[in-house]
């Protein structure tokens, strides 16, 4: 496992580099917890609910597991083309799916974990799902 890479509990604002990834609706309807933060603070765009949008990143987390974990996997894979045609971006990952969707934290961390989000060096998680992990 590489170096720990701890993103923020309470992001208020962004380096150039920086990706704020937060968790919202297919729709793009980011009415609340970290997608209003989004909305209001980082340019995510009304309507987009999946994929880079202003200087974020969308998971769609409330059309049911199956639809949140191929999020997962399509997030991953973006981050991996990035990290070797934009090694300057930095995703930091919110408790995606862990607030207002309502999936309990150990799951999230184990579909993270999965996919090798913890093994690369543009993401940087919660310092909640490094504790899950006890790392």
């Amino acid at each position: 496992m590489n170096t720990k890479r701890i993103s923020s509990d309470n992001i208020t604002k962004l380096n150039k580099n920086e990706i704020f990834v937060f968790g919202s609706n297919k729709k793009g309807l980011h009415n609340g917890g970290a997608a209003l933060c989004a909305y209001l603070n980082f340019n995510a765009k009304w309507g987009v609910g999946e994929g880079i949008t202003g200087q974020c990143y969308a998971l769609p987390t409330m059309e049911g597991t199956f639809e949140f974990i191929q999020a997962i996997n399509r997030f991953i894979r973006y981050a991996k083309f990035c990290s070797i045609f934009m090694p300057w971006r930095k995703f930091l990952v919110t408790k995606v799916g862990c607030g207002i969707a309502g999936y309990p934290i150990y799951d999230v961390v184990t579909w993270f974990k999965d996919r090798g989000a913890f093994e690369l060096n543009n993401i940087y998680l919660p310092q909640e799902f490094y504790n899950v992990l006890n790392l």
